[in-house]
Formats: C-alpha cells, sequence, structure tokens
C-alpha cells in the first residue's frame, strides 16, 4: 500500500459535486492499494499514519502526531499513487489493486484509523469522482509505502 500523508491545517473532499466532508487541522491520507498488497499489512499502515510524528512540538522540532495533539484525518483512495510512469507520458495503473481487494483494504484502513484515537476521521467515497481542497501546513508531505517494510 501507498500512503502519502500531509500535514494540513484544513482539508475538504467534495464527493460527486454534492457531499463536502472537512477536517480542521490534522493530516489527509491518500490511500493507494497495490494489485500485491493483503489486509494484514492495514493496521500497522493505519496505526503509522495517525502517530506520524509530523507536529511540532514546543521546541518546534516534528516530534507530535495528529492523535497526540487530539486532531483529526481525511481519508481519500487514489489508485493513480501506482501510476507507473517508466515507459512514454501516459501513465500505467497495471499494478493498482481492482475490487474487491482495492475496496476492502480501504475501507478496513478507515476503520482502523477511526479506531486509533483520532479526533475525527472523514472519507472520501471509494471510485468516485472528487475534488480535494487542502492547505498544507508546512508544507509537510511524507510517503509511506509498505513494500519498503519487507
Amino acid at each position: 500500500m501507498r500512503a502519502v500523508i500531509q500535514r494540513v491545517s484544513r482539508a475538504a473532499v467534495t464527493v460527486e459535486g454534492t457531499s463536502t466532508r472537512s477536517i480542521e487541522q490534522g493530516i489527509l491520507v491518500l490511500l493507494g492499494v497495490k494489485d500485491t498488497d493483503t489486509t494484514e499489512i492495514v493496521p500497522k499502515l493505519a496505526e503509522k499514519c495517525a502517530g506520524l510524528r509530523i507536529f511540532e512540538d514546543e521546541a518546534g522540532k516534528l516530534n507530535k502526531s495528529a492523535l497526540e495533539l487530539g486532531y483529526s484525518a481525511l481519508v481519500v483512495s487514489n489508485f493513480t499513487l501506482y501510476g507507473d510512469t517508466k515507459k512514454g507520458k501516459r501513465p500505467s495503473f497495471i499494478a493498482a489493486a481492482k475490487p474487491p481487494l482495492s475496496v476492502d483494504c480501504y475501507n478496513l484502513f478507515v476503520e482502523q484509523m477511526k479506531q486509533t484515537g483520532l479526533k475525527q476521521v472523514e472519507t472520501g467515497e471509494f471510485g468516485a469522482d472528487m475534488q480535494i481542497e487542502l492547505v498544507n501546513d508546512g508544507p509537510v508531505t511524507i510517503v509511506i509505502d509498505t513494500d519498503e517494510w519487507k
């Protein structure tokens, strides 16, 4: 799985042009699932994202997590995180997982994030057309690829 975590002062996702879900200070997680992933890695990834120390402490060091500070998370599925650009100019998405694996991993990730104790967890909608608005605070953007954990 691949997660792009952005520290935000606020973020919102509008689903199919009608439903908007938003958070104040916290993290935006763009989540991609690879065709070789399994649901077994999901709890560890959710714990890592919620506990990622990307917020400043009193000394200005990145030493606090969204979980510690009582912040929120917005989680949005994003299969394009597995776009392969090795050949040509058109990305190939062959490595991105298809349903039901992609849906199962995304839904489990959202549930695991909710169980971490974050103040609020909002979501996009898997497979929907979405527009994301965010204010990247810092900017701080971290990429986690669970393939690197193997």
